[in-house]
């Protein structure tokens, strides 16, 4: 049996080694990372739109520079840090997407391009696609119902 002194010196152990959080510092970092990455994102679809794109192409075009600058920025390391001080704000969706499936090809390379990046690289991917695919279509199946029943238009 663990005696009353014992417990009490590793309850006071575990509370000095577990880090603690400033939980408005971290929303302001999160908010900050998340911002930066949109407005970067607002810059190139209005210098696409300003170089005579429509704005479907345009928005085309930002998507794919935002994913590769996600995919070079993994490549080099630093998305993980962009990562470690912004926390959810640098999982802006199409950034943190592209960064999740680039570290996990990177991460698997040493075991072959089959067995390695062919397998793994869906790690992260395949659950969001494979829900997102079976929730739109139930949503479609919902508003096909609705719709032949005369609830929507």
């Amino acid at each position: 049996m663990i005696s009353k002194e014992k417990q009490k010196q590793y309850e006071k152990y575990v509370k000095n080694v577990t880090p603690s959080h400033n939980l408005a510092l971290n929303m302001l970092k999160a908010f900050l990372t998340g911002g930066l990455i949109c407005v970067l994102g607002q810059f190139i679809l209005n210098f696409a739109t300003d170089r005579g794109l429509d704005k479907d192409m345009a928005g085309s075009w930002c998507s794919l520079i935002l994913i590769l600058l996600s995919v070079i920025f993994t490549g080099f390391n630093l998305y993980s840090k962009i990562g470690k001080f912004g926390g959810a704000g640098a999982l802006v969706p199409i950034t943190g997407f592209a960064n999740s499936v680039a570290a996990s090809a990177i991460e698997y390379k040493a075991e072959g391009q089959v067995f390695g990046i062919g397998c793994k690289i869906f790690t992260i991917a395949g659950p969001v696609i494979l829900y997102g695919i079976m929730s739109s279509w139930v949503l479609g199946l919902i508003y096909y119902i609705l719709k032949m029943m005369g609830v929507m238009a």
